[in-house]
């Protein structure tokens, strides 16, 4: 599941981004509603959760503009306010579900999960992500291309989990500090290159394609039709 968090609060955008990602979803974040906005109309997020008060465009103007595009997404909609009048207002405007701020993040979880469902087809296998002949078996940790097992550290799994989960996006080496090393600080975006090639040694033996594509100037990409 991919979601994207439209909340200009950076302290709390932080901690939302890090709860989620605890739940293996894919997550963007942006800071203010232009941007968001661009963001939500490439189609590609099932989630976008979107805070009332931003810089630029606010929440329910975001939600009119996702639903005249007939973007499918779910839009889970956090505010301070809390009457009645606010929550009807914010429904009317698209969303799907109105979340008062302050929250917990269990109640978070919850809806998103909740939100989350109808985009899971009955009968879906969600254990494991599969990109032509690589896999990774998200129950027992186990990751594999072929028959060959790839015995990865914690950092190289979650790399390329992101690059799965986003099989045929070009992803900025931004992007991907940002969820990989998402719970330290003082990372450097050159570490992006250093664990693509430790990634690329284990996931390429001799004779195979590599999968994982340069783009020169952004980052990096995996190509579904290289394995």
């Amino acid at each position: 599941m991919r979601l994207l968090i439209i909340e200009d609060d950076q302290r709390l955008a932080r901690l939302m981004r890090r709860v989620l990602a605890e739940e293996h979803y894919t997550i963007d974040v942006a800071h203010d509603g232009e941007e968001g906005l661009d963001l939500a109309l490439q189609g590609i997020y099932d989630v976008a959760i979107v805070d009332w008060m931003l810089p630029t465009r606010d929440g329910p103007a975001i939600c009119r503009a996702i639903r005249a595009a007939r973007t499918p997404m779910s839009l889970l909609l956090l505010t301070a306010r809390g009457q009645l009048e606010d929550r009807v207002s914010g429904l009317d405007s698209g969303a799907d579900d109105y979340l008062v701020k302050p929250f917990a993040f269990e109640e978070l979880l919850a809806r998103v999960r909740a939100l989350s469902r109808r985009f899971t087809p009955p009968g879906s296998d969600t254990s494991e992500l599969r990109v032509g002949e690589i896999v990774l078996d998200l129950r027992s940790h186990m990751a594999r291309r072929g028959s060959r097992v790839l015995d990865l550290t914690p950092t190289e799994w979650n790399l390329l989990e992101y690059l799965m989960r986003n099989v045929g996006l070009s992803l900025s080496r931004q992007q991907i500090l940002d969820y990989v090393w998402s719970y330290e600080r003082d990372v450097q975006i050159a570490l992006v290159d250093v664990y693509i090639s430790y990634l690329r040694r284990k996931l390429n033996a001799p004779g195979e394609s590599d999968p994982i594509m340069t783009v020169r100037g952004v980052g990096y990409r995996l190509e579904a039709s290289r394995v």
